[in-house]
């Protein structure tokens, strides 16, 4: 039996309020190819466990995990090894039963990991101040630009062109509403004049580095330009691990960094979930999104752990909320805060130092075969190479043939085609030299 709690009136009363002529208008952002008129649905009968969970094998049975061949995709989600301590301790009860932060009295085990763990992410970061994260890189990029607007009360942002565009799409979406976004040209390899877009209204400039392409980029003359203009820098960053090797963005006068902390921690699982990381300079505090904990001592000086500013909806009133956050990604940032303890800073090094030797071994070999370019001039353990023919077929005959040879820009900037003969590559600390012949050589038959 359904449940309907409303009634005619209710529902005509809601579509008044919101200014919406009819329930089919909510609809109208809905592709018309995705809508159905069938009031029912061709479904089989009701199985048992027993028969679902063979069909659900079936069907996982037909993807092909990150470890099952040789794998160089990346574009902002890394296959790392991750030891299997981590699995380990984050199943201790330590911090399967004390869930809720709120009751800091039961709950200090995960309290003071959040405490580690925005420590952690302030000295990755070069950063003042972290956060208890957020639910992922892009939506920490959004929060991050809707923080600079709060902070400028400007509405204008400028996104490069090397921003991930799934992030530049989070963003349009989510700050979009509160100024006007303005994406740089698409320059893969190579750094856009973005300080020429700086003006009075410019609330904050986004870009990543390493990019989306793999090109390390120099924040410090944007920085520059930008607080010349009364605008803030926003660095980004999606392989986390590439801070073992570079300086930090806020040594660099970034003044927020969102990042995507999955490289540390958090394996692929086909696309979640992941842990947004996101700092700031100490004077933009109470501005920050999310929740902050914080270390106290109690009534017998005893060292205790506490929330401190959660400036989101659940804790203060909507209209001095920083932000709609419901929640932290608390396991995977304490998966993220036992695999950085384990590496510590030398291991986080070492580790960085076996990504980019292991990529420019990868580049050394591929722009030796004919006809392929490789475009950045410096990059970590990611880059982009131009083929001779369109990526994404070459891509989908050479999984046929067992090897994921990265992701196709085309499939990143479907309707840019000057894009379709590019392919991003990552290479980690996983990848041997047998998945490097193995590359190169069904490279070599496809081209």
């Amino acid at each position: 039996m359904r449940y309907l709690p409303l009634t005619t009136d209710d529902r005509r009363a809601m579509l008044a309020r919101i200014g919406a002529p009819d329930v089919d208008a909510l609809f109208r952002d809905v592709p018309k190819s995705a809508l159905t008129s069938l009031s029912t649905f061709d479904l089989p009968d009701t199985q048992g466990e027993l028969e679902v969970e063979r069909h659900m094998s079936k069907l996982a049975a037909r993807n092909t995990a990150a470890g099952a061949a040789p794998f160089f995709c990346g574009a902002g989600a890394y296959k790392h090894h991750v030891p299997s301590a981590v699995d380990h301790l984050i199943q201790r009860s330590e911090f399967l039963t004390s869930y809720t932060p709120y009751q800091p009295e039961i709950a200090q085990g995960t309290l003071q990991y959040l405490f580690e763990f925005q420590t952690q992410v302030a000295l990755l970061t070069g950063m003042e101040v972290a956060n208890a994260s957020l639910y992922d890189g892009s939506t920490a990029t959004a929060e991050a630009v809707l923080m600079a607007q709060r902070i400028t009360k400007r509405g204008k942002a400028i996104l490069s062109g090397g921003l991930h565009p799934h992030y530049a799409e989070t963003v349009e979406t989510v700050a979009g509403l509160f100024g006007t976004m303005q994406r740089t040209a698409v320059t893969p390899g190579s750094a856009e004049d973005i300080i020429a877009l700086i003006d009075d209204e410019t609330a904050c400039v986004v870009v990543q580095s390493p990019d989306v392409f793999g090109l390390i980029r120099n924040l410090r003359p944007i920085a520059d330009a930008a607080h010349a203009r009364g605008a803030l820098l926003i660095a980004v960053v999606t392989e986390i691990v590439s801070l073992g090797l570079l300086e930090p963005p806020g040594a660099q006068g970034a003044d927020i960094v969102a990042a995507e902390g999955q490289s540390i921690g958090n394996g692929l699982n086909f696309g979640g979930p992941y842990v947004g990381l996101f700092a700031t300079r100490e004077k933009f505090l109470r501005q920050m999104p999310g929740r902050l904990c914080g270390e106290t001592v109690d009534v017998e000086g005893r060292r205790g752990y506490v929330l401190t500013l959660s400036t989101r909806e659940q804790h203060i009133r909507r209209e001095k909320a920083t932000s709609n956050i419901c929640t932290n990604s608390g396991l995977c940032c304490l998966a993220f805060t036992i695999h950085l303890s384990l590496l510590g800073e030398e291991g986080l090094t070492r580790l960085a130092r076996i990504n980019h030797a292991k990529a420019v071994a990868l580049a050394a070999k591929l722009a030796a075969l004919p006809g392929v370019e490789v475009l950045p001039s410096a990059f970590f353990n990611e880059f982009t190479v131009k083929l001779p023919k369109p990526a994404a077929p070459i891509v989908e005959a050479l999984a046929a043939k067992g090897v994921i040879a990265g992701v196709p820009v085309s499939r990143l900037l479907p309707r840019d085609a000057s894009v379709q003969n590019l392919l991003i590559l990552a290479a980690t600390e996983t990848n041997t030299d047998d998945d490097f012949d193995a590359l190169v050589g069904a490279l070599k038959g496809a081209i």
